[in-house]
């Protein structure tokens, strides 16, 4: 439970994306891909729209929880556990593609995009969309350490998780962004972990060449403001 947890404390309360979603969602004909869906933060909103969403995750306790939330929302969500460099589902194909929260980074390298991108396309119904957040612009930092960086938070069951963001640091072709996690339990015992997670440094005119190697079109980007706690991202749009 607590990586459920977690993700839900630093990516779960992010909402500054899905009102692109849905109205890419509601502007494209059929049903809707969403890839390194997670617990479900973009997929149950959709699908509380009255969409028609299939979640893909490499995470099958994160899919287990995204099914239970579906289920006490009222609302129905497939889930697939599946990597998403290069995978195969029955079914229709898909009207919309949607990759949230730099989701394409997180593949290593140019390989893992080409075999997600050719994927994509496969499943993407004729003239349908892939839809693309990456971070062009991560400027490294280091938080002070006598002023932190005001944590992510949540409560469950007494116990108390906060997240500090603490640095971006460029690593060869990746940029990594480093957090510290600190539980605090109910009898006020604390411990603290660091997480790093590494982003592949990715421009959106290198997407957009690699997704025309597969078959896709570019169209004009989307941009999706930065917030107090979150990255700005441009969004990739890539027409079958």
């Amino acid at each position: 439970m607590s990586a459920i947890v977690w993700h839900d404390v630093e990516c779960g309360g992010y909402a500054a994306d899905l009102p692109l979603w849905r109205g890419l969602a509601a502007a494209e004909a059929g049903p809707v891909l969403d890839v390194g869906a997670g617990a479900g933060r973009v997929a149950l909103d959709l699908a509380r729209h009255g969409h028609d969403v299939t979640a893909l995750d490499r995470d099958p306790e994160l899919l287990a929880e995204l099914s239970a939330r579906a289920g006490r929302a009222g609302v129905e969500v497939r889930t697939v556990p599946a990597d998403a460099a290069g995978f195969e589902l029955p079914g229709p194909p898909f009207g919309l593609i949607l990759v949230p929260m730099q989701t394409i980074q997180l593949l290593p390298g140019r390989a893992a995009r080409t075999a997600f991108l050719s994927s994509a396309r496969e499943h993407l119904a004729a003239g349908g969309l892939v839809a693309l957040a990456l971070a062009e612009a991560m400027d490294p930092f280091e938080a002070d350490a006598a002023h932190p960086l005001p944590p992510d938070t949540a409560e469950r069951d007494g116990w108390r998780y906060r997240s500090f963001p603490v640095a971006i640091r460029p690593r060869g072709d990746a940029v990594v962004l480093e957090r510290v996690r600190e539980l605090i339990a109910p009898d006020g015992t604390r411990s603290t972990e660091g997480d790093a997670v590494a982003l592949t440094t990715l421009s959106a005119p290198d997407l957009e060449a690699e997704g025309r190697v597969c078959g896709l079109h570019p169209e004009p980007r989307r941009q999706i403001g930065e917030t107090d706690a979150h990255l700005g991202s441009t969004v990739v749009m890539l027409r079958g």
